[in-house]
């Protein structure tokens, strides 16, 4: 087991837990900070549960016992200091859950901006900047995704779009030229209908961005891997900080496009906020 993967493996298999298990872990989940610094029995004694019960509950979990659990434990604290505290649990309140969706947001930003490559980025940015056209594909939440890069993209006078279906992909990267750029998003970096587009794409000659997960098939087999690795603690209700995450990413190109373009790509974005200030509504 990977020491990130601890408090990520314990929410998953919350709900099948035995009883007593489940008491070890939820006290565990409440009080990460702690563990590390107790013994077996002093966890047996807060969790109301008996030892040999603590030895149960960290071989479910992949340790061959406590000292191991500790040890990992340890290690993702160290990686990841809030991570530990952000399981959603099905017992939690509105406050307790609000505090971890928020903390595991932040959590996730914070490793994704000291982690990405530098030079991938820069690498990047020259692509989307010189490019005749640049297109985002994704499905599901990356769709959703590709389709907030097209809208911040097309403010900076470039040819734009975004597809998530598989049909349109295929269309569009078929049609593509050398200079032309795709963005490829996905928050597992397997999805097998993207990947295919991908092919598609880079066998006309355009420079394919792969915006994923490390060592996944999408960044390896992409012209320029972006990659972003999130631990989705909370992923069991749905994966909300990989796709924070990949929303900033695209912040990131589109502000390092902008300062490419210069003045000119100023002028314009002035000329669109005044357009667009135009039709909102008086305040009375």
């Amino acid at each position: 087991m990977k020491p990130a993967e601890v408090t990520q493996k314990i929410s998953e298999q919350l709900s099948s837990m035995r009883k007593s298990e489940r008491k070890v872990a939820e006290y565990i989940l409440a009080n990460p900070g702690e563990i590390i610094h107790m013994r077996i029995v002093d966890l047996a004694t807060e969790a109301q549960v008996s030892e040999p019960t603590v030895v149960r509950f960290c071989r479910a979990v992949g340790c061959s016992g406590f000292q191991e659990f500790k040890l990992n434990l340890a290690q993702q604290l160290a990686s990841s200091p809030s991570f530990g505290q952000i399981a959603v649990t099905e017992t939690d309140t509105i406050a307790e859950y609000k505090r971890k969706v928020f903390d595991s947001t932040v959590d996730t930003l914070l490793n994704v901006r000291d982690k990405i490559d530098n030079r991938a980025l820069e690498a990047a940015i020259t692509a989307i900047a010189a490019a005749k056209r640049v297109e985002f594909f994704g499905f599901g939440a990356s769709g959703a995704v590709a389709a907030d890069a097209k809208h911040k993209f097309f403010r900076l006078q470039l040819a734009a779009a975004a597809h998530s279906d598989h049909h349109m992909q295929s269309m569009s990267a078929m049609g593509m030229e050398p200079g032309d750029v795709v963005v490829a998003i996905s928050q597992s970096g397997r999805t097998s209908s993207l990947l295919r587009s991908m092919e598609m794409a880079k066998a006309q000659g355009a420079t394919v961005i792969g915006l994923g997960p490390s060592g996944s098939p999408v960044t390896r087999k992409s012209t320029i891997p972006l990659e972003v690795d999130v631990e989705e603690d909370i992923e069991l209700y749905t994966p909300l900080s990989s796709r924070i995450a990949h929303l900033v990413v695209i912040d990131v190109l589109a502000i390092g496009v902008a300062q490419r373009k210069g003045p000119q790509l100023q002028e314009h974005l002035l000329k669109l906020k005044k357009g667009l200030y135009n039709l909102r509504e008086e305040k009375h």
